[in-house]
Order: structure tokens, then sequence, then C-alpha cells
């Protein structure tokens, strides 16, 4: 598996020495979880802690100059996990999972500047995988606006349709309403579906 990866990669990234890749999404889509899988699937170790609580990433977390090294070359990439985008936070939405009323303010306040840092990000990412939970329904004003703004920059963007290993997923209402991009459906926990996942990088690496 790990030298399918590597050729994939190879391919990608036969132009540049660095590719940064952006993880965005709604919060709790599961966009650290996927850069975790890809994280361990290139170096062996995760990139980011996952929690059931909303907005557990609050900064961008990054894991520089992931090498795959190969015979005549050394191959580099950034991941970029992003902070999980909303219109609002609202710190009473913290309560729920037992945070007292101080840390769910301080909470709120973190994920704010997140989301603004995840935005301003947006200049220095080459390519974005956009995680869509497909437990729920895609169209909202996040979405709109995130794949507006990487279309605005003419940044590449492939769709992940994740959590597709629980019983109420549904990607096909992600295809409906966004049926311009491509969407690769996958389960960043299992790693099902992770090939499709590699060659869809490449391919639309292939076509800019």
């Amino acid at each position: 598996m790990f030298n399918k990866i590597i050729n994939w990669f190879r391919e990608l990234f036969h132009s540049k020495k660095n590719i940064s890749l952006g993880f965005y999404g709604s919060p709790n889509a599961g966009k650290t979880s996927l850069a975790n899988r890809i994280s361990m699937d290139l170096t062996g170790s995760p990139l980011g802690q996952v929690s059931v609580i909303p907005h557990e990433t609050r900064i961008v977390q990054k894991k520089e100059q992931v090498s795959i090294k190969l015979k005549n070359c050394t191959l580099n990439m950034n991941l970029l996990d992003m902070p999980g985008l909303a219109v609002k936070v609202d710190y009473r939405d913290f309560l729920n999972y037992g945070l007292s009323i101080g840390d769910a303010q301080e909470r709120a306040k973190e994920a704010t500047k997140g989301i603004v840092e995840a935005l301003k990000w947006l200049d220095k990412v080459d390519s974005a995988l956009v995680i869509l939970d497909s437990t729920k329904e895609p169209l909202n004003q996040v979405n709109i606006t995130l794949l507006g703004n990487l279309e605005a920059r003419g940044i590449p963007i492939i769709l992940v349709a994740n959590k597709m290993d629980l019983e109420n997923a549904n990607s096909n209402e992600i295809k409906k309403t966004f049926p311009d991009y491509p969407i690769v459906e996958v389960s960043a926990l299992t790693g099902h579906n992770m090939h499709n996942l590699y060659q869809t990088i490449v391919a639309e690496a292939k076509t800019r």
C-alpha cells in the first residue's frame, strides 16, 4: 500500500517541491481524522487531536515537510488542517458537552479566531480537500461560502464525502447539491476508499 501511495504522490508533485494541501469544512466533519489518516499513511504518525466537541481544532495544525524519498528526488508537502468553519460560534453550544461557562466562552472566542485564521490561509493553499459529513445536509452557508472563496482563488477542489461507514450516510445528496466538483466517498475512521481519494488528487492535479 505504501509503495502505491509513493507512486500517486510522485505524479502529483512532479512539478513542485512543496505542495500545501488544505483540509477545510464544518466542525466535526472529520477534517482532522482525514488529515491524520493521510499523515499516518505517509509518516506513521498522526497530525492532530480529535474530539466529539465542536471546534477542537482552533488553530491551523501543520505537518510540514512530509517527505517521500524516491531514487532520484525527495518530494515534500505540507498538510494544513484548518479550524472548522461556521457562520457563528455560540458559547452555549459547548455547555452541552460539560464545559463550564467560562471554558465555553473561552473556547468560543478561540474558535472564532480560528475561523478567521483558516480563511486567511486560503492564500497559502495549493489544493483543498473540502470534507463534508455525509450524514448531514450539505447545502448550507458555510459550504457555499467556502467553495466560492476557493473558486475565486483558482484553488483546485475535491469534495470528500466522509463518514461513509455510518448507516445513515448519504453521499447522493452531496452529488446532487454540488455536481460540478469531483466527489470521493471515504471513511477517515476506517480508511475505506482512501485509494480512490489519492487517485483523484493526482487526476485533479494533472488537469490544472
